[in-house]
């Protein structure tokens, strides 16, 4: 084991990029974990060095990484990252990992109850609140609400895991008729 650490930590061998790198510790990993699957790995440069690899994972054990909302998809993503920017630190190259769709499944179904909370905030003109969420779930629905003028978002909560509330803007209409009033 000792061994397949200092390969991805710091051996001997040297890769010859980013990708390489990825792939090379993808097979290390699978093959130390036992896993029957596969993978394909793609390059998207899009500047001089970063660029974004995407890695899409296929086979029988397909469904573990899914599991417990994809925290071992997670836990592959974090390590092929760590271990290229041990590296290969002035590379600023993204991973991404997915398997079978999970992902944009995820981001559909945030999306569908963000559009659902909206709704009720809007109808009843108060707040309401998403349930606590980690940061990369709360980025999607804060960047889908940011959309749409008639709302507002914001996170509340200490911790990793934040809630979100979701509050109607107030009409400018409402603002100048208080001032007049008064």
């Amino acid at each position: 084991m000792a061994g397949f650490f200092s390969k991805l930590f710091g051996g001997k061998k040297e890769a010859t990029g980013a990708q390489a790198l990825a792939e090379e510790t993808l097979k290390g990993l699978i093959e130390k974990g036992g896993f029957d699957l596969d993978f394909d790995i793609s390059f998207e440069k899009s500047g001089q060095q970063d660029g974004t690899i995407s890695i899409e994972f296929t086979g029988p054990d397909e469904e573990l990484l899914k599991d417990k909302k994809g925290m071992l998809l997670d836990s592959f993503q974090l390590v092929v990252k760590r271990v290229i920017q041990h590296n290969l630190p002035d590379d600023k190259t993204t991973v991404l990992v997915d398997a079978g769709g999970f992902r944009q499944e995820t981001e559909h179904a945030l999306i569908e109850k963000a559009e659902e909370l909206k709704q009720v905030a809007l109808e009843q003109g108060r707040s309401v609140y998403y349930r606590a969420l980690p940061p990369k779930e709360r980025k999607i629905v804060h960047q889908y609400l940011a959309e749409d003028p008639r709302i507002k978002s914001r996170s509340l909560g200490d911790g990793l895991f934040k809630k979100i509330k979701i509050y109607p803007v107030k009409s400018q209409d409402s603002k100048t008729e208080s001032s007049v009033q008064d």
